[in-house]
């Protein structure tokens, strides 16, 4: 019988691979995640990042039920909803007077003066008595309204009361780009999170580089299959800093290769100081991976040494792609992939990311330079998007395995997918530098989800997958 178990799990496996699912083939439930794209090349933070690639799940609130689409973001905690009226522009979003689950929350109540004490703005109370949140953004988006609560369903699973802001007032640098969705999902630890409020201990989700599919998987579960992951620590910080989230998910960055030289960095600058500036945080809302300037600036002058001769600079000081990365290079149009590059390294306490090939350059859309694409380097200076702070963005995150774990307080990953030469340099590989214990493999409970990640453009079926 075990045999013909493991034969069947192998089957299942294989089938997901050719389809690059990246998830276990055990007792699962999966929804439709997608990825949506913009062309913005505008300095920003969180929410312009947002317009270049965002990974959105789909579901519904309400009652009856309305279909939302939110952006999954770990570095916020406040999940949000656009409550505004329709428009021929923005038709995506959730009518509070058409559910009759949806409740306001008073400023009397305990939620408003208690649960709200982690979010970044305080909340104040508005005419009605009504509890008010605010978020704002480096770009200069906004967005106010009442912090509320509603049924929540991800496939069979219901969440009544679960709390988010109301959204009716703000302004929007990219009002097109934030048409597209509905709302955003806070997931990273503070008390407001969707993380928090499901009382998840652990969450994963795996971007394939191969045509931006994937999966999110909220909740516990065996997936020994994928390999020994390296884990790091999640950094925990008690002490409350200016320039410093305590509830993101931060590790530390402890240095970074190119190829195979370590960068001369003081050490003092892979830590944060004593405003909490400097802090190294992995979030699935940002596309790229920033550095602060003195690293970026360490990072760009060896990359330039060991492309000279095989990369072309673009030649073009006033021009910085996002506002943020001005490592850019041309390409010929009529070669079909990229010269041979050196490898970048991310060292971090316990494991090491390592980034190459075309994750390592990002072909600028629709920019030609005498018959040339133009490509920059997926790394960028977050001095220049007012961060005072190392991110690790998605576009790094892909072709890897990515495992939350708060109950161990850790951050795991592995590589999923290899190229399929064995004389190709891999796109990304996770080297373990002192790996941690691996985890143990705990038995699938119910209540285990998934949801499928996808381009907008390559919907993917529902699949249902139930092993006994």
């Amino acid at each position: 019988m075990n045999f013909f178990l493991h034969l069947l799990q192998l089957l299942v496996f294989l089938l997901c691979f050719k389809q690059s699912l990246c998830f276990s083939a055990t007792q699962a439930m999966v929804l439709p995640l997608k990825t949506e794209t913009g062309l913005n090349s505008q300095p920003s933070n969180k929410l312009s990042f947002h317009h270049n690639v965002t990974l959105t799940v789909e579901l519904t609130v309400g009652s009856p039920p309305q279909a939302v689409t939110m952006v999954l973001d770990t570095g916020s905690e406040l999940p949000w909803l656009n409550c505004k009226k329709k428009t021929q522009t923005l038709t995506s979003v959730f009518n509070p007077l058409s559910s009759s689950s949806y409740s306001r929350i008073p400023c009397i109540s305990p939620i408003c003066q208690k649960q709200t004490r982690d979010l970044p703005n305080p909340v104040v109370c508005d005419e009605e008595k009504l509890c008010n949140v605010f978020v704002s953004y480096a770009d200069g988006s906004s967005l106010e309204g009442n912090l509320a609560s509603d049924t929540f369903r991800i496939g069979s699973l219901n969440k009544p009361g679960t709390l988010f802001g109301c959204m009716g007032l703000g302004s929007s640098s990219n009002p097109q780009e934030d048409a597209k969705t509905t709302g955003l999902m806070g997931m990273n630890r503070g008390s407001l999170s969707f993380v928090t409020q499901l009382g998840l201990s652990k969450f994963s989700y795996c971007i394939s580089g191969r045509d931006s599919s994937g999966v999110l998987i909220l909740g516990e579960g065996n997936h020994s299959w994928v390999g020994n992951m390296a884990y790091t620590p999640l950094v925990q910080m008690s002490t409350p800093l200016p320039s410093y989230d305590r509830f993101a998910y931060t590790v530390k960055l402890e240095g970074i290769k190119v190829g195979n030289k370590i960068l001369a960095l003081e050490k003092s600058i892979l830590v944060p100081d004593h405003t909490g500036a400097g802090q190294t945080m992995v979030d699935s809302g940002t596309q790229f991976t920033f550095l602060l300037g003195p690293v970026y600036t360490a990072l760009k002058n060896e990359f330039l040494v060991q492309t000279k001769g095989v990369l072309v600079p673009l030649g073009d000081p006033n021009f910085v792609f996002q506002g943020a990365m001005d490592s850019c290079f041309r390409v010929p149009a009529n070669k079909g992939k990229l010269p041979p590059l050196p490898t970048v390294g991310l060292m971090l306490n316990g494991a090491e990311m390592v980034v190459g090939e075309e994750l390592l350059l990002y072909r600028v859309p629709g920019m030609v330079k005498g018959g040339d694409w133009v490509y920059c380097m997926t790394f960028g200076n977050s001095d220049l998007l007012g961060i005072a702070a190392f991110v690790v963005g998605n576009h790094h995150q892909q072709n890897l395995w990515m495992e939350y774990d708060l109950a161990k307080s850790r951050l795991g990953f592995v590589e999923t997918r290899r190229d399929g030469s064995q004389q190709a340099t891999q796109h990304v590989r996770v080297t373990s530098r002192h790996r941690l214990a691996p985890p143990s493999s705990p038995s699938l409970p119910s209540g285990y989800h998934f949801a499928r990640l996808g381009f907008l453009s390559s919907r993917i079926n529902l699949i249902h997958i139930s092993l006994t």
